[in-house]
């Protein structure tokens, strides 16, 4: 390998080490957002699922939705009637 070409492959191994240390800062800051939102009293767990939510294009959503509607209702854990409702909204 020349001597510009290690060079060049230092600079990189260089960078990525620096952004894992700063992917990891901004981890336990996240982290540490979380929380404070628990001692707030709000769930983590559902700000997860919120920010995952948000991310998503409205059809995926609603494809997911409507998926997870379908198979609760096959799996008896959403009743027909309680099923039926949430469409008519």
């Amino acid at each position: 390998m020349h001597s510009s070409d290690v060079s060049k492959l230092k600079q990189y191994i260089e960078k990525i080490e620096n952004l894992e240390v700063e992917r990891t800062e901004i981890q336990e800051h996240i982290s540490d957002v979380y929380k404070q939102a628990k001692s707030d009293g709000f769930d983590p767990k559902i700000m997860k699922k919120i920010i995952k939510i948000k991310k998503m294009k409205t059809e995926d959503r609603e494809t997911e939705d409507m998926l997870l509607d379908t198979y609760m209702l096959a799996l008896g854990l959403i009743p027909p009637d309680e099923q039926e409702l949430g469409e008519s909204s």
